[in-house]
């Protein structure tokens, strides 16, 4: 396992955090989560109105001008407290679309002598997008049983978790950008362990408010750092004829 490139990695990925680039990206995946949760809101808000919620608590409490209210409030605290839970995968994944800029934004700094790299086009990045967000929400609901049964042990599970499916994403992004989707694959496996770690460096800042928001841009940072350490002088060898 390559410690020390995961560290370097990791820390010139930090140096870099004021990038305008960094920025942009950066706001605009926070703009466009929190329009996705309003229009999760409202989605909500319609949904109940759809099934009669008040008519059917009405039935049971008897009439009364308060419960539309009331159930505007209490959606309104689901929604703000599901929100806590959702705001982070949501905005990994929302980000994940545009850190090919990121990406490129690495290069062009500490990579300069390399070739224009492949584009991602814009439906795959949404596919990808949505595959990595359902995969991130149903993992994180899924790992609360093991919080219940195991709760000495949450964090770790939370870092394991989490580390396993930021590595898997963010490193498949930068490689997958020099040499295709496939050989990106390839070179996963290849480095799983390393790639690994470095995903548990960057889940660990997810349990820290505010500063899990910035997770997203280091991650893919740091991983486009990794990809070019590990396997930068070699991704010749891998043709990128399988590319997306």
């Amino acid at each position: 396992m390559a410690i020390s490139v995961i560290f370097t990695s990791f820390f010139k990925a930090l140096g870099q955090i004021g990038d305008k680039r960094f920025r942009k990206v950066f706001w605009l995946g926070i703009m466009l989560t929190f329009a996705l949760l309003i229009a999760a809101y409202a989605g909500l808000l319609g949904f109940l109105q759809w099934i009669g919620a008040r008519d059917i608590l009405a039935g049971v409490v008897g009439d009364a001008s308060w419960l539309g209210d009331v159930i505007n409030l209490t959606s309104f605290f689901f929604m703000l407290f599901m929100s806590v839970f959702l705001m982070v995968p949501v905005a990994s994944a929302i980000t994940s679309m545009f850190l090919d800029e990121v990406a490129q934004a690495v290069e062009d700094r500490h990579y300069p002598h390399l070739p224009e790299a492949m584009n991602v086009p814009f439906a795959e990045a949404v596919r990808d997008t949505i595959s990595f967000l359902g995969l991130l929400i149903v993992a994180n609901l899924l790992a609360l049983i093991l919080y219940v049964l195991m709760p000495p042990l949450a964090p770790l599970i939370f870092w394991g978790l989490n580390g396993f499916l930021l590595g898997r994403e963010y490193y498949t992004l930068a490689a997958m950008r020099r040499v295709g989707r496939e050989n990106a694959k390839v070179l996963r496996r290849k480095h799983a362990a390393t790639i690994w770690a470095a995903g548990i460096l960057m889940a660990v800042p997810l349990s820290i408010p505010l500063i899990n928001l910035l997770v997203p841009i280091l991650g893919a940072a740091t991983f486009t750092h990794i990809y070019h350490r590990l396997d930068g002088q070699k991704s010749a060898r891998y043709a990128p004829s399988s590319s997306f």
